[in-house]
Parts: C-alpha cells; sequence; structure tokens
C-alpha cells in the first residue's frame, strides 16, 4: 500500500515562509522514479498545479509562485518539500501531493493559510 503523508502547513502572516514536507512509504513504491509535484485547492475553486519535480529533478512551477516556492526532493528520503516564501493570502489553500508514473497517487492535503 502506497501513502503520501503531507506536513508543514499552518498558518503564517503575509511576506512569511512555510515548507511542506510529503514523505512517501509502501514497500512497492519507488520514488525515485516518480514524478513528484504539488497542488492545493483553495475554497470554491478546483486544485491547481502548484509545482513539479521529475525522476531527474527538473521543475516546473505555476506562474502564481515561481520566484517565490521551490521544490526538492530526496530520493534517499523518499520526500519531496515545497519551500514557499513571501506568501499572499491568494496562496490559502490545501496543499496536495502528488506522484505519478503510470501510477498516482494523492496525500491527504495540508492546510496553509496566510492571514494577518
Amino acid at each position: 500500500q502506497v501513502q503520501l503523508v503531507e506536513s508543514g502547513g499552518g498558518l503564517v502572516q503575509p511576506g512569511g515562509s512555510l515548507m511542506l514536507s510529503c514523505a512517501a512509504s509502501g514497500s512497492i513504491f519507488i520514488f525515485s522514479r516518480y514524478k513528484m509535484g504539488w497542488f492545493r485547492q483553495a475554497p470554491g475553486k478546483q486544485r491547481e498545479l502548484v509545482a513539479t519535480i521529475t525522476r531527474d529533478s527538473r521543475t516546473n512551477y505555476a506562474d502564481s509562485v515561481n520566484g517565490r516556492f521551490t521544490i526538492s526532493r530526496d530520493n534517499a528520503k523518499r520526500t519531496v518539500y515545497l519551500q514557499m516564501n513571501s506568501l499572499k493570502p491568494e496562496d490559502t489553500a490545501v496543499y496536495y501531493c502528488n506522484a505519478a508514473s503510470g501510477n498516482e497517487y494523492w496525500g491527504q492535503g495540508t492546510q496553509v493559510t496566510v492571514s494577518s
């Protein structure tokens, strides 16, 4: 059974920073073979792509977060990270971790709230 568990969400003031982590588990899950991504869903909106990182660590970002967020991965720890800087109220959402390589898996999500 494959599990993705996100952590690191919380309440932060505008301009602040947070780092999200997503740890993968499961004996059949070969983390290094998967493209990993972060998505988010704000209330009343569709889930949207935030950032992805390929098996060879090529990255892609949504225009709205480019230059503020950084995605990275540690294959040895089977973990993907999302460093979020200069946070804005419009970044408020539930953030989901995704793993894709033929099969696709999702985490349960972690809430990020940006508010003064």
